[in-house]
């Protein structure tokens, strides 16, 4: 149950964003797996053999517990480089305010579609299109030879308003058979276009049984027509007793000028997880609600926002984003395009704080992430300042290209990659081909294992952008240089400053209040679990960020360029404001305490858990088992740290080796907090 406090905090920001004429609105994607997440559909890969299913069922839940007479719809997704096929995508479609797009029918069995049956269809489908009922063709799936499918080219004319059909006659062709590529996926997508003549049609609806249930496959199409199409379908199905409405297994592509007075939620293939696409929410509290139901509707069909990690020893998240997309409910009225010095203080205020890079993002950070800063990308601060600054300093009016154009090149990864990058800006508005959906993405925030903490974290990002609004930020960007990779990978450091994020939004009026401050502790907890509290040390897992390497030759010719993840890094704090003759051994090398920049006694330690191959550095042999050493006095504790173990393990003097030291531990540089345990 969110906090009083933080309802309350949520309805205020609303108002004072109505009081600027902004409406403010936001989407995410959050990530879910089932419980067995061992194969590589749910690791690595983006398809498998049973994520399909799980999004159909997550469909029907969904469907059923909130979203009645919404229709599903099976549709090519995302086309990867190196992929052989497009992704795929369940979208759920649905008229706002919740109007049907099909009458809800309760109860009853559909009927087990037969040929006879879906030729009686196909001849009424005709017949309301206005269309000659010859046009059909009968498919051949080389598959899966003696399947029902039947195929009619049909376009829609946007000045006559009307259906229009074609033979689809090649010379010397007379029998009407089509021979489907032999392809996966849906017929519709795997029609042989390439075999008609030229000035044949390419558009083609395709009606099939498969997998005991009728299939409907319509073509690109305005919204309009589809929206009539998408209506004599339905009725003809439910007429033929094929299926109860809300459950049709449409398939196809979606109208590229959808109605915005249409829902739609996405249910996508992404490696690793099934990524959930929301709508986009008007209001924090609708966007919250959303979560909540999702969370529910995960449950029934046997999902998860997390998965367990032996080496953190907890949940852990899904390994997949939970990016947050903040626009306009219309590109006419979108509160970025005349703001750009708004778009200027928010970029400012989140450089200033690298927490809110580091802090609730995924099990690591930096240069080669999926979310790098733009002072890590190899961008200059000056170029940084220089745009910025060209932003907050324009006049009134329309500057949607100018923002983009000047953010893109500049938000990006190391290899220039504009959607790899904290803040994103490939879906702003590109002055090429590209989109133009006049959104922000904030990609540096992970799916968690509650609602309540996704939620909590989707509100902090409203509430500084809101401030942003209100207070422009400092007009110099933080020289973060060296500690932005030292201090701020570790955990103490990170709370203070977001604990600097809350004081400053409190100071304008927007406070989460005890109760508010009190999750996200929770949340930094889970973020960096306690490896060891023993004698007043706290011993946390802490951020590392795992370097690129070189292309490197894999199996199929082709080359892939891997991350470096044999480093770890830890961070040792003292309980109290002073270590009171603790001293800290590991390997009986010792380490010193070091002040923190806000008072915290510590250090961090960097150091080789694994030697994976590719990785840099390969004559360096892991430095696993770290044995510790707790000395206060004439009293001593021993611990020791595996590879494969998320804690210590307190153990007898007797099983402590003795290790010839190498001295005491040392760092890259005196003005770090970390020991690099390699030196």
């Amino acid at each position: 149950m969110m906090p009083t406090s933080v309802l309350s905090l949520a309805d205020e920001l609303e108002r004072r964003l109505e009081s600027h004429g902004i409406v403010l609105t936001m989407g995410g994607e959050p990530t879910y797996l089932p419980e067995d997440c061992a194969s590589p559909e749910w690791s690595i890969t983006a398809v498998g053999p049973t994520k399909l299913n799980y999004a159909n069922t997550l469909a029907r839940v969904l469907i059923e517990d909130c979203l009645p007479g919404a229709i599903p719809m099976f549709s090519p997704g995302k086309l990867y480089p190196g992929e052989t096929n497009p992704r795929w995508v369940v979208n759920l479609l649905w008229r706002r305010p919740g109007a049907p797009l099909a009458p809800v029918q309760a109860g009853g069995r559909a009927r087990k579609p037969t040929g006879t049956a879906l030729a009686a269809m196909k001849e009424a489908v005709s017949a309301k299109l206005g269309v000659p009922g010859n046009f059909w063709w009968r498919a051949v799936d080389p598959n899966a030879p003696q399947r029902p499918i039947w195929v009619l080219p049909l376009d829609h004319d946007p000045v006559r308003g009307g259906w229009h059909s074609d033979s689809w006659i090649a010379p010397g062709r007379t029998k009407r058979r089509l021979k489907l590529l032999a392809a996966d996926g849906p017929s519709g997508l795997r029609l042989p276009l390439g075999e008609l003549p030229p000035e044949a049609m390419r558009r083609a609806i395709v009606l099939e049984t498969r997998d005991g249930a009728v299939r409907c496959f319509l073509p690109p199409l305005l919204h309009a027509p589809f929206h009539a199409l998408l209506g004599i379908l339905t009725a003809e199905l439910t007429s033929h007793g094929f299926a109860r409405p809300g459950h049709h297994a449409f398939e196809g592509y979606l109208p590229i000028d959808l109605d915005p007075g249409w829902g739609r939620l996405g249910l996508t293939a992404d490696p690793g997880v099934l990524e959930v696409n929301l709508p986009p929410c008007a209001t924090w509290r609708e966007y919250h609600d959303w979560l909540d139901a999702l969370e529910a509707a995960a449950l029934k069909s046997g999902l998860r926002s997390w998965k367990l990690d032996a080496f953190r020893g907890a949940q852990a998240g899904t390994g997949g984003g939970n990016h947050l997309l903040f626009g306009g409910p219309h590109l006419e009225s979108n509160p970025f395009f005349r703001r750009p010095g708004w778009v200027a203080s928010i970029l400012r205020y989140f450089q200033a704080h690298p927490c809110l890079a580091y802090l609730f993002t995924g099990c690591y950070v930096g240069p080669s992430s999926q979310a790098p800063r733009p002072d890590e990308s190899g961008r200059d601060l000056y170029d940084l300042e220089l745009a910025y600054g060209l932003l907050a300093s324009q006049d009134p009016g329309d500057h949607r290209a100018l923002i983009g154009e000047t953010l893109r090149h500049l938000h990006t990864d190391l290899s220039g990659n504009t959607h790899r990058s904290e803040i994103s800006f490939d879906k702003f508005w590109d002055a090429g081909p590209g989109p133009r959906l006049g959104l922000i993405e904030f990609r540096a925030i992970e799916t968690m294992p509650r609602a309540e903490w996704m939620a909590l974290t989707a509100l902090l990002w409203r509430a500084i952008l809101l401030r942003a609004l209100e207070v422009p930020t400092a007009s110099t960007l933080a020289a973060n240089a060296a500690a932005l990779h030292d201090a701020f990978f570790l955990p103490s450091n990170l709370w203070a400053d977001l604990e600097s994020v809350l004081a400053d939004l409190r100071a304008v009026g927007l406070d989460f209040g005890d109760a508010g401050s009190a999750i996200f502790r929770e949340i930094w907890e889970w973020r960096f679990p306690t490896m060891l509290e023993a004698d007043g040390v706290i011993i946390r897992r802490a951020c590392e960020g795992w370097p690129l390497l070189c292309e490197t030759p894999i199996e199929g010719g082709s080359t892939s360029r891997f991350v470096d993840t044999s480093m770890d890094r830890l961070e040792v704090a003292c309980s109290s404001v002073r270590p009171n003759g603790t001293e800290i051994l590991i390997d009986e090398r010792e380490a010193h305490w070091l002040t923190f920049p806000h008072g915290v006694t510590g250090f961090g330690l960097r150091y080789r858990r694994t030697a994976l191959h590719p990785s840099l550095h390969p004559g360096i042999p892991p430095q696993m088992p770290l044995y510790l050493e707790i000395r206060n006095g004439e009293r001593a504790r021993y611990f020791r740290l595996d590879a494969d173990r998320p804690r210590f393990a307190e153990i007898d003097v007797t099983e402590f080796p003795r290790i010839r030291p190498r001295g005491p531990c040392r760092r890259a540089s005196g003005e770090m907090l970390t020991y690099d345990f390699r030196l």
